[in-house]
């Protein structure tokens, strides 16, 4: 007779192979139809996450719904890592996002992004060239420049330093304030001879769209900045999942303890009849 538990589990995992379908969907497609480096990036991943719901979904939906120990053995040792590695993560992104801030500029309606502030592990993310390669191509591709270059085309001077612009907008859309460059355009700045820092940013800026401030250390900063909110909130709904994971377990535990119980009542029924 089936219990409660059982019941439990098999709807839960139900409900998690439907959604396993369009993810493992939404990552077949991008793999056959993206076009752009950002959506290759993204593919496989995808691919990974949804062959891995449909595999877990349904050990732990036959395990339960039709009895079979070993499978709900096996879906509650996955459940186990799985638990082990997201709090893991969770601690792992709290710490490497504890550090690093934009610097308040006197009189800009803006902040200025440091590199150097960053966690060390985050820098050598961004550092290598094969990722922070990748990692350009996405931010060409949605357009981060050329929408702020449309929004803010007719400001002077003064009024774009009053903008409250986004890290990805201070730090990859124009030059550093620091390289004194000579204003025509958001997106267009010109060098000046008698600049003399020692900023590397100011080398790497040109005027080119597919270029500007994209090889900086001030856009990988921003880039950071934006890393830090957004992993600052998945930690956070992490923290909701593993909770809603613990208490699965648990009810897949008292599944397996109910499978083994029917199992064990049906044997000695079949031997002592």
């Amino acid at each position: 007779m089936f219990r409660v538990s059982n019941n439990l589990v098999g709807i839960l995992n139900f409900i998690t192979f439907l959604l396993s379908i369009p993810i493992l969907w939404a990552g077949i497609w991008l793999k056959n139809k993206g076009t752009s480096e950002c959506d290759k990036f993204l593919d496989t991943p995808i691919i990974i996450l949804g062959v891995f719901l449909l595999l877990v979904s349904l050990a732990g939906l036959i395990g339960a719904c039709c009895r079979v120990s070993w499978l709900l053995w096996a879906y509650l040792v996955v459940m186990f890592l799985l638990i082990i590695l997201l709090f893991c993560f969770t601690i792992f992104a709290f710490v490497v996002t504890n550090k690093g801030a934009g610097q308040v500029l006197s009189g800009k309606g803006y902040k200025e992004y440091k590199l150097g502030d960053y966690s060390n592990w985050l820098q050598k993310r961004v550092g290598n060239g094969k990722n922070w390669g990748k990692i350009k191509s996405c931010l060409i591709d949605a357009k981060v420049c050329s929408d702020f270059n449309q929004k803010f085309m007719n400001d002077t001077v003064d009024v774009l330093y009053t903008r409250h612009l986004s890290a990805l907008q201070a730090g990859c859309c124009k030059p550093s304030d620091s390289c004194g460059f000579l204003y025509k355009s958001p997106i267009n700045w010109e060098k000046t001879l008698t600049n003399s820092t020692s900023d590397p940013d100011c080398n790497a800026w040109d005027n080119q769209i597919n270029v500007l401030c994209f090889n900086c250390n001030s856009c990988k900063a921003g880039l950071l900045d934006n890393l830090k909110r957004d992993w600052k909130k998945v930690a956070v709904i992490n923290i909701i999942f593993l909770v809603f994971l613990i208490i699965v377990y648990t009810v897949g535990c008292c599944a397996f303890r109910n499978n083994r119980r029917d199992n064990n009542a049906y044997s000695a029924g079949w031997k002592h009849p």
